[in-house]
C-alpha cells in the first residue's frame, strides 16, 4: 500500500509556487499560503533596532502600505520610520504634556494624517504639511490617562478613544468635535465606589464598524452597538449588547484585561493581567447582563442548556507568558490571523497557533518588559517595543528553524494592580469621574438617585485610606508611564 508523502512548510512553498505559475491559483492565494507558513514564524530574527527616541517606546503602528512605521514614547515624541532603510523620515513634538501611549495612521490621508493619545489625557490631530512640518492640535480630552484609540474601519475621519475616567469618546476630524458616547459602569458595583470601569483597550469589529469593544480594571470584555450611544433620551445608551469572559474569572476582583484585538473573522482576543490570554467566537457572549449568568450555571451539566453551554462559553487559551507589570497589548499575526502574539514581563515574545492553543515560538526582545507587538499589513514581519528605547524589527532571516526553550512557563502573581488607587492624582481622577456622572443624571431623576456623590466620595476617599495603610503598591504610577 502506497503512503501518503509528507511534505514540510519547504516543500509546500515549492509546490504553491508552481500552482501559481501555471494559473491553479492566485497570486493573492500564494502569498496568504506563503505568509502563513509556519516555517517563516520559526525563523524570524532580528532584521534591525530603530534607535531614536529618548524613553520607553509604547506604541508602534503601520501604515496601511507597510512601509512607513510610527511610534510614540515616553519622550513625547512621534517618529515617522523607513524601517527598511533604518532611518528616520519625520521626527516631531507630539504636543502632549506627558508620555505617547498610542499612534496611529488615518486611512486614505496619504500619511499626512496621525491621531494620538496619552497619559495627560488629551487626544491630539497631527497633520505633516508639505515639506515636512507638522502641525498638531487638540481635540479632546479625558480626566485621566488615555491609553487606546481605535479608528473606524476605512474611515480617514472617524475614531474612537477610551480612558481611565470609563469614558469612549467619537471624534470627527471633518468638525474636530467630541461626541461622549458612554461611561463604562462596573457590573453589580462589585468595586463598592468604584463604579466606573477603568478602561485600558478599545478595539472595533472590522467586518461591523458598528461594532467596538471596551476593557479595563474589571472582568469583562464589553461590546457596544454604537448606534444605541450617546443619542438623547436613549434608554440604552451605556448599556452593552455583549459581555465576554471565561467562566471561571466571573467573580474575580484580581484580574483586569490590558488588550484586545478583534480577527478578520471578528474572533475577539483578551489578554488578561495576572492571568492568560482568551480567544472567543461571537456566540461566546454572556449578554447585556452578566449578573444574571453565574459561574457555576456555565460549568453545570445538570442545567437546562448544560452542555451547550460549556462549548458554546468556553474560549481557546494561550498560556506561557507573564502579564503582571504593565498594560499589553495582544495580536493576531498571519495573513488570515493563524497565530497569536502577546509581549510578556520576562522581555520575551510568545507566538502561539491560534487553533488549539500550541505555543510554537518564543523569542527575546527586551531586557525588561515587551508592550508592544505589531504585525505588518502584508508581510510575514513584526515590529516589536517595550522598555528599552528603540523599536525592533523581526523578519524571516534566520537559517534555522528555532526550538522552544526548555522552561517557559510563568505562573501569574496576582496582585490586583488595577484596582489599586494609591496616588493622589488617581483619586482625583476617580472624583471627576464621580462628577461626570452626577451632573449627567436628569434633573427630575436626582432626587431618588442612589448612591448620592457625597456617599461616593466618602467610600472613595476611605478605601484610598485603606489601600495606603497596606504598604507600598505594586503599580509603579511614579512617572505615568505605559510601563
Amino acid at each position: 500500500m502506497n503512503k501518503r508523502a509528507r511534505f514540510d512548510d519547504s516543500s509546500k512553498a515549492v509546490v504553491n509556487f508552481l500552482k501559481r505559475e501555471v494559473g491553479e491559483i492566485s497570486t493573492r492565494s500564494f502569498a496568504n499560503r506563503l505568509g502563513a507558513l509556519e516555517d517563516f514564524v520559526l525563523r524570524l530574527g532580528l532584521l534591525r533596532k530603530l534607535e531614536r527616541h529618548e524613553g520607553c517606546v509604547n506604541t508602534v503602528s503601520f501604515n496601511a502600505a507597510g512601509d512607513v512605521l510610527v511610534s510614540g514614547s515616553d519622550d513625547k515624541r512621534v517618529i515617522l520610520w523607513n524601517w527598511e532603510a533604518g532611518k528616520v523620515k519625520i521626527s516631531f513634538q507630539s504636543g502632549h504634556n506627558n508620555n505617547v501611549f498610542q499612534a496611529k495612521f488615518m486611512p486614505y490621508t496619504d500619511d499626512r494624517s496621525i491621531v494620538t493619545c496619552a497619559a495627560d489625557g488629551q487626544v491630539r490631530h497631527a497633520q505633516v504639511l508639505n515639506g515636512g512640518r507638522v502641525e498638531t492640535s487638540l481635540l479632546g480630552s479625558h480626566q485621566g490617562r488615555a491609553h487606546k484609540l481605535a479608528i473606524e474601519p476605512g474611515s480617514p475621519y472617524i475614531f474612537y478613544t477610551c480612558g481611565e475616567d470609563g469614558l469612549v469618546q467619537r471624534f470627527d476630524l471633518r468638525t474636530g468635535a467630541a461626541v461622549e458616547l458612554f461611561t463604562c459602569q462596573s457590573v453589580g458595583n462589585r468595586a463598592g465606589y468604584m463604579s466606573t470601569v477603568q478602561l485600558n483597550a478599545i478595539a472595533m469589529d472590522p467586518r461591523n464598524p458598528n461594532l467596538v469593544v471596551v476593557a479595563g480594571s474589571d472582568e469583562y470584555a464589553r461590546l457596544y452597538d454604537i448606534r444605541k450611544c450617546g443619542g438623547e433620551g436613549s434608554t440604552d445608551s451605556g448599556k452593552p449588547a455583549d459581555c465576554y469572559c471565561p467562566p471561571h474569572l466571573i467573580g474575580d476582583e484580581h484580574v483586569g484585561i490590558t488588550g484586545l484585538a478583534f480577527s478578520e473573522l471578528s474572533e475577539l482576543l483578551v489578554s488578561y493581567n495576572d492571568e492568560y490570554i482568551y480567544l472567543f467566537n461571537r456566540d461566546m457572549g454572556l449578554g447585556p447582563n452578566p449578573n444574571a449568568v453565574s459561574p457555576v450555571s456555565l460549568g453545570s451539566d445538570t442545567s437546562e442548556m448544560g452542555a451547550e453551554k460549556v462549548v458554546n462559553c468556553t474560549p481557546q487559551v494561550y498560556k506561557g507568558h507573564r502579564n503582571c507589570e504593565t498594560v499589553k497589548g495582544v495580536n493576531f499575526f498571519g495573513p488570515k490571523c493563524e497565530y497569536v502574539i502577546s509581549g510578556s514581563d520576562c522581555g520575551r515574545i510568545f507566538i502561539w497557533r491560534k487553533k488549539g492553543g500550541e505555543l510554537i515560538r518564543v523569542m527575546k526582545a527586551d531586557e525588561d518588559v515587551v508592550n508592544c507587538i505589531e504585525p505588518h499589513p502584508h508581510m510575514t514581519m513584526l515590529a516589536s517595543s517595550g522598555i528599552e528605547r528603540d523599536v525592533k524589527i523581526w523578519t524571516p532571516n534566520s537559517r534555522h528553524r528555532a526550538t522552544l526553550p526548555e522552561k517557559i512557563e510563568q505562573n501569574p502573581k496576582p496582585r490586583g494592580w488595577m484596582h489599586r488607587l494609591a496616588l493622589p492624582e488617581e483619586v482625583m481622577m476617580q472624583l471627576f469621574s464621580l462628577r461626570r456622572r452626577r451632573n449627567s443624571i436628569p434633573e427630575r431623576g436626582r432626587e431618588n438617585s442612589t448612591p448620592t456623590p457625597n456617599r461616593d466620595i466618602l467610600e472613595l476617599i476611605m478605601t484610598f485610606s485603606n489601600s495606603n495603610s497596606d504598604g507600598p503598591s505594586d503599580y509603579n504610577a511614579g512617572d505615568a508611564s505605559e510601563d
